[in-house]
């Protein structure tokens, strides 16, 4: 088993940004999971089918092949065998991941795929039950939290620079039922592991969450 560091928290907290500096700073490979989810709900709706247990949804996790590729400062996500790094970022997606990550199925496969990944690696995996399911013994944990008005508001910055077309306050409800659906869900829900260290981000820049981060892996694990 390698190096594990467990980043969860909600939505906007800007746990991807930061998990991918901080992969490169110390040399860890970078594990998003919420683009695996991302996956499965992509499949899922080209397929026509919806966020439920039901035999078609079997049969997509069944033959699911999600692989991550670095291509230069740009990890790319592939979906059996095609790169969907962009289409798995749409506003369509962010509305209805929630639902298909909260079906057992779903958590169960994708918990499998998860725990395989640091067998021959150190690895700094971020989603929202890292430390608390997958990982339940990540030689360190943070919980990377949020102000959800300061979420909304860095999302819309985010997204207009991509040049889409996007209200704040839809943002801002999108990822306040969300919330509700990932914290209140029967399986995993999103929470702060017990032995997890509390990183609140609201008022800081990406580089001292990063210089944050990086000092708690350090102290607690002399990586």
């Amino acid at each position: 088993m390698g190096f594990v560091v467990a980043i969860d928290g909600p939505a906007g907290t800007g746990k991807g940004t930061v998990t991918k500096i901080i992969a490169e700073d110390l040399g860890l490979v970078y594990i998003d999971t919420g683009a695996m989810y991302r996956c499965v709900a992509l499949e899922a709706i080209r397929r026509k089918v919806e966020p439920q247990e039901s035999e078609e949804l079997l049969q997509i996790l069944d033959k699911i092949e999600i692989d991550f590729k670095q291509k230069g400062e740009m990890q790319e996500v592939w979906l059996n065998g095609k790169n969907v790094t962009t289409d798995i970022r749409t506003q369509e997606i962010d509305s209805q991941v929630a639902k298909f990550a909260a079906l057992k199925s779903v958590r169960e496969k994708m918990t499998l795929l998860e725990q395989k990944m640091d067998e021959k690696q150190n690895i700094i995996m971020e989603g929202r039950d890292i430390g608390t399911v997958v990982f339940p013994d990540a030689d360190v944990k943070v919980y990377l939290e949020c102000s959800i008005e300061e979420r909304a508001n860095r999302r819309y910055k985010q997204d207009l620079e991509k040049g889409m077309k996007v209200d704040y306050k839809s943002i801002l409800e999108s990822l306040k039922q969300r919330h509700k659906l990932e914290t209140e869900r029967e399986i995993a829900p999103l929470r702060q592991a017990e032995d997890a260290i509390l990183v609140d981000s609201t008022n800081m820049t990406i580089e001292e969450v990063v210089q944050k981060i990086e000092s708690i892996i350090k102290e607690k694990a002399n990586y």
